[in-house]
């Protein structure tokens, strides 16, 4: 019980600290929540956690720790059935790599995570990943790939603002002509 004590309130503090753009804070405090929540047993909870601390750490500017505390968090949430989960872990896996210099790391991990947040219907979601995977591809040299990344995350989001509309209509035009359809 004080395990999950410490995790709850190692949790709440890091979303504060978060809040406030004290990344740095946040991660250490994720991290504890992280620790505390494997042992109470909470394995979910605790893949939960470690791509928060995950997260912050990204924005923190430390790859190395980002990548660190979400590996392997992908699979634990498959294994509990967690698609959308394991989906936006993928997704967290792949920025971290992409900030460590892995192109084809990152690249395989947005896939796969733009895959299985398309199986879990988040499509918003999804698009950030696109857009992500969109501009590696691009700083790759592969413009026509980046493109059809790009239009196929905007295709079923259903919140697109007007930027993001604009950008559809412009996208459909060079792609109708590429497969010849008019």
């Amino acid at each position: 019980m004080k395990a999950q004590s410490v995790h709850l309130s190692a949790n709440h503090a890091g979303k504060q600290a978060f809040a406030k753009k004290a990344y740095v804070e946040a991660a250490g405090y994720f991290q504890e929540a992280t620790q505390a929540a494997r042992e109470s047993g909470e394995v979910l909870l605790a893949a939960e956690y470690a791509n928060n601390w995950s997260v912050a750490a990204l924005l923190a500017g430390d790859a190395e720790t980002a990548h660190h505390a979400s590996a392997g968090t992908p699979e634990i949430f498959l294994a509990g059935n967690q698609i959308q989960l394991a989906g936006m872990a993928y997704g967290n896996l792949a920025a971290a790599l992409e900030s460590l210099g892995d192109i084809e790391g990152a690249l395989q991990n947005y896939e796969r995570s733009a895959e299985l947040l398309k199986t879990a219907g988040d499509y918003d979601q999804r698009l950030h990943v696109m857009q992500a995977m969109s501009a590696l591809q691009l700083k790759s040299g592969d413009q026509l790939q980046a493109l059809a990344t790009m239009q196929a995350g905007l295709e079923n989001s259903k919140r697109l603002n007007i930027k993001q509309r604009f950008l559809k209509k412009l996208l459909d035009y060079p792609l109708k002509l590429i497969s010849g359809n008019k």
